[in-house]
């Protein structure tokens, strides 16, 4: 095990204050792809994908929520080239690297800590978000918006840090959704995240009611 990537210790510790959040992401948007999937071992995409594209139609439309540099729709359309992308991120300067990638059909700027308002109800066949729901980032009242705008029995894929998972209250907005009967719990499983780090996160898994 490595010391943790300092520049993930700054951003574990933002405030979640969308200007910091923006400014931090612009500066580091073009050695990100470098410093998480070499650096430090970072699988969040790939679990995240594999996870959403099991249960999906072969032709789908999908939101990659906190879509960053595209990395997650890289390998979600490696395993289904039939799937319609949209992604949604908060910094401009991410948005630009995952429309350099090419498999997105729209991409726009969104606090998902805010009302989604450009985005219908009821849309998505399915909802991925890796890397977003952690320390210092988008909270659990961020899921909400999600369930808002997919299908009923869509998937809803998420990947949350394990130091946010009971500490920022992802574990009891999770069970919550489940007794109001908005959600039905696919999956929880404790994952690797940073694989050279030892940082774990909970892939977790919603079917929207």
């Amino acid at each position: 095990m490595t010391d943790e990537n300092p520049l993930l210790k700054q951003a574990i510790s933002l405030s979640g204050d969308p200007d910091a959040i923006r400014k931090f992401y612009a500066d580091w948007a073009e050695t990100y792809d470098a410093d998480l999937l070499q650096t430090i071992g970072y699988v969040g995409p790939r679990i995240a994908a594999e996870a959403l594209v099991k249960r999906l139609p072969k032709t789908a439309l999908v939101l990659d929520a906190g879509c960053g540099t595209g990395l997650v729709g890289s390998e979600l359309i490696s395993r289904n080239s039939a799937l319609t992308i949209d992604g949604i991120d908060l910094t401009p300067a991410m948005l630009e690297h995952s429309r350099s990638r090419g498999i997105y059909r729209n991409l726009s700027q969104a606090d998902m800590m805010a009302t989604l308002s450009g985005i219908d109800d009821n849309i998505y066949d399915g909802i991925v978000s890796a890397g977003v729901f952690t320390n210092g980032h988008v909270g659990p009242e961020g899921i909400d918006e999600l369930l808002r705008i997919a299908k009923p029995g869509a998937p809803i894929v998420l990947t949350v840090r394990d130091s946010a998972w009971e500490a920022d209250g992802f574990k009891a907005k999770v069970e919550q959704l489940e007794q109001d009967g908005k959600t039905r719990t696919l999956e929880i499983t404790h994952c690797p995240y940073h694989t050279k780090e030892d940082v774990y996160c909970e892939l977790v898994v919603l079917e929207v009611v």
